[in-house]
């Protein structure tokens, strides 16, 4: 009796726990502590921590014949344009058999098909499109290679798939049923491109697949091994200096870290398929970290740190090889959630801010959690473009909406911002004193000493994410006589919120004056779904809206240039920060 009892017990302790849970959200989205008094947030432009390098320049998308549509050619110049840190872009299906019609998760360039008598047939037409829209944007490719040609596939029916009906994967996700054909054509492949490209090819990244880990592949570990092997080989046979790098696992989740380290134990010591030598090149070491947010009470509560987790296991891993923990992390797909071409209610968040100051967040956290476990993150891919073809402002995972701007392409221009770039005198004819000359000529832009009183332990982020306090943080780069600092308010649950005060001092700058000004992103600022909206939420906007929307659409200068005076090298300023929004802080030494 006592037995059963405990076994009733238990039942309904289990059955309750998903109550229990869903109500712990619904209150931690609900309660929403503030701060007493201003957030005090400091920073140091005198104490460099060391050089400050973007990671923030990386995009890529299901769809690559998106990539020289109009507004997909238009969004690549302006990815291109946000300033002289090379942008790159990885795109998936390069190698996926049809006619070139994109639809949603779906792209293709028929660049390998079979005359009825087996004979291999190449073609680059659709490949030249694509690649000549990322070359004349000025962005470099990040090539992908995949997925299986139908005419290749050992389950080639059926192939294409409908997405979001049916099964998505189908046969372009199977291994070859020839291996000396398949490395042919990555070999034909990688030539057609050396040689219409040129030079320009020795500064491209290049991958085997995406998420073999899960249904990307339907074949095993090791024969996933062996597509990388041949593949990488044919590769360095025209390119021999070609940076290969993958596996592009996703999670990382128990399973994709046995499939990962698998994979780092094969290039470190397995037998070589295509050399019969030991290893393989592995150039960088890559995985994909992802949220989880969920839809309650009429709102998104986003889950950063569950994007946090995955990206620290994944250092984890790599860092307890002494093989590979130098080599460079490439977070291939960096994203709040799993489906760029997803739609519906939770979704919405993609429209507004939210989305950018997530990003933002995962980030800028990201550089903290590299130095923690002493590795290296040489870009975080940002799983987002365009969509052709599809109503205004439909809740896709997109930087622009039918050529608008998306407040997140904002929040990029404010990562673009950081660093500075500018020469190192702040107006012709200046001279600066000597020891600033010689310390500026052998340093770029660099990380600057920065606290924040609402700043939230970044191990709490992992562990809880954001759903208590906000997190108020901000990060500061220096760049001869610039000083940028990046200042954002973050809270998973989109609900309203009491604004932050932030009193912002800046201390070690020259004695004298400065040039300050501020840029903005949040529900009111660069933010062109606010203005959509205000407009009565047109599907198909009219020529003169788009005009008006892509105008609300740009980066906002919501203070302009004006001198401050600078008491002792130190500048203090005050802000009010909305929840969910992101500003830059320019200070410019006279």
């Amino acid at each position: 009796m006592k037995k059963a009892f405990t076994r009733a017990c238990i039942s309904l302790l289990a059955a309750l726990l998903p109550a229990l849970a869903t109500l712990f959200a619904q209150t931690s989205a609900r309660v929403q502590p503030q701060f007493e008094g201003p957030v005090s947030i400091q920073v140091h432009a005198g104490q460099p921590t060391g050089p400050y390098t973007p990671i923030w320049n990386f995009f890529g998308a299901d769809e690559p014949n998106f990539l020289y549509a109009p507004n997909g050619k238009k969004l690549l110049g302006e990815l291109a344009a946000l300033s002289s840190v090379p942008v790159y872009f990885r795109p998936h299906n390069l190698f996926t058999t049809g006619n070139g019609e994109g639809s949603l998760k779906w792209g293709s360039t028929n660049v390998y098909t079979e005359r009825p008598d087996g004979t291999p047939v190449y073609d680059f037409t659709l490949t030249d499109r694509i690649f000549d829209a990322l070359i004349e944007a000025h962005v470099r490719p990040l090539v992908e290679i995949g997925f299986m040609p139908q005419a290749l596939s050992t389950h080639p029916e059926p192939y294409r798939h409908s997405f979001p009906k049916g099964e998505i994967f189908t046969g372009w996700t199977y291994p070859p049923k020839d291996e000396a054909r398949w490395s042919r054509l990555v070999e034909a492949y990688a030539t057609h491109l050396r040689d219409r490209y040129g030079n320009q090819t020795a500064t491209w990244l290049w991958e085997v697949w995406n998420e073999p880990d899960i249904g990307y592949w339907h074949g095993t570990p090791a024969e996933y091994d062996r597509l990388y092997d041949l593949t990488a080989a044919a590769i360095r046979q025209v390119l021999p200096q070609a940076r290969i790098g993958g596996p592009e696992v996703t999670g990382v989740s128990d399973r994709s870290e046995v499939f990962l380290r698998q994979f780092l134990e094969h290039c470190a010591h397995g037998v070589n398929a295509a050399t019969g030598g030991t290893g393989a090149p592995l150039d960088f070491i890559s995985y994909h970290p992802k949220g989880n947010p969920k839809f309650i009470e009429g709102h998104v509560v986003m889950s950063v740190g569950t994007q946090l987790r995955a990206v620290e296991h994944g250092m984890q891993v790599v860092a307890s090889y002494p093989e590979w923990k130098h080599t460079p992390i490439i977070l291939g797909e960096s994203d709040p959630e799993g489906c760029a071409a997803c739609q519906g209610s939770q979704n919405g968040y993609r429209n507004g801010p939210l989305y950018g100051v997530s990003v933002a967040e995962a980030t800028l956290r990201t550089y903290e959690l590299a130095r923690q476990y002493g590795v290296t993150v040489e870009g975080a891919v940002t799983w987002a473009f365009e969509f052709e073809d599809q109503p205004a402002f439909a809740g896709f995972r997109e930087l622009a909406t039918n050529g608008i701007d998306k407040p997140v392409l904002n929040v990029f221009r404010l990562f673009a911002m950081l660093g500075g770039g500018r020469s190192t005198a702040s107006h012709p004819g200046e001279v600066l004193p000597r020891e600033v000359q010689a310390r500026e000529a052998r340093s770029g832009p660099v990380w600057v000493a920065t606290q924040s009183t609402g700043a939230l332990p970044v191990a709490e982020i992992v562990d809880r994410s954001v759903a208590a306090a906000p997190d108020v943080n901000a990060v500061a780069t220096r760049n001869g006589h610039e000083v940028d600092v990046l200042v954002w308010n973050y809270h998973d649950a989109d609900v309203s919120a009491p604004a932050a005060q932030v009193h912002l001092s800046v201390d070690g700058l020259h004695r004298g004056t400065a040039v300050a000004a501020e840029f903005r992103v949040d529900a009111m600022h660069s933010n062109a779904y606010r203005v959509w909206q205000q407009m009565g939420s047109p599907a198909h906007p009219t020529a003169e809206q788009t005009q008006q929307l892509q105008k609300a659409g740009a980066l906002e200068q919501t203070v302009p240039d004006h001198p401050i005076a600078l008491d002792e090298g130190n500048a203090e300023l005050d802000l009010t920060l909305p929840r969910q929004a992101v500003v830059l802080v320019r200070l410019r030494e006279q």
